[in-house]
């Protein structure tokens, strides 16, 4: 099960890559500044993340107007994760957590996804500008989506 609401959320330090070339992505740079949506999702290029994070990207202002970063999260390379990126015009920070320490540390691993081995199970944490989980979700399956209203519900609550 997730971590829990009032945890202090885990740190991290992991791998994007963009136009710059590799770079990282650490959470504790947003503390005091503005809140973090911290989005897990098991694999880029299947059908439910696809949805799930063009869906994200669509509605990135207002999870900006909510003094809020996205970063998505998952096992899969940073390489891999630029090329979807690309493919599907997903903007959000797109994070790899290759070794799957971040995945462990939110207690959010799902074991032999379809036989292919381990990965980040769909969860959704909210993480005040102190580094605090305000809110947390994993989803039943991974072909369900998180409550994003929810979700939007916490940030409105921080501002």
């Amino acid at each position: 099960m997730a971590i829990k609401v009032g945890s202090k959320a885990p740190d991290f330090t992991l791998k994007s890559k963009n136009a710059a070339g590799l770079v990282d992505v650490k959470l504790s740079e947003n503390f005091g500044k503005k809140n973090t949506v911290l989005l897990f999702f098991p694999a880029a290029f299947t059908g439910v993340c696809t949805k799930e994070l063009c869906d994200i990207t669509a509605g990135l202002g207002h999870y900006s107007s909510l003094n809020a970063a996205v970063i998505g999260v998952s096992v899969d390379t940073p390489f891999a994760q630029e090329a979807w990126a690309k493919q599907e015009k997903i903007g959000i920070t797109l994070a790899s957590d290759l070794n799957k320490k971040v995945t462990r540390d939110y207690d959010v691993l799902f074991p032999n996804l379809a036989g292919i081995g381990d990965t980040a199970a769909r969860a959704a944490f909210v993480i005040d500008k102190h580094g605090v989980v305000q809110y947390a979700e994993q989803t039943p399956t991974p072909k369900d989506l998180p409550n994003f209203q929810a979700v939007q519900a916490a940030l409105a609550k921080l501002a």
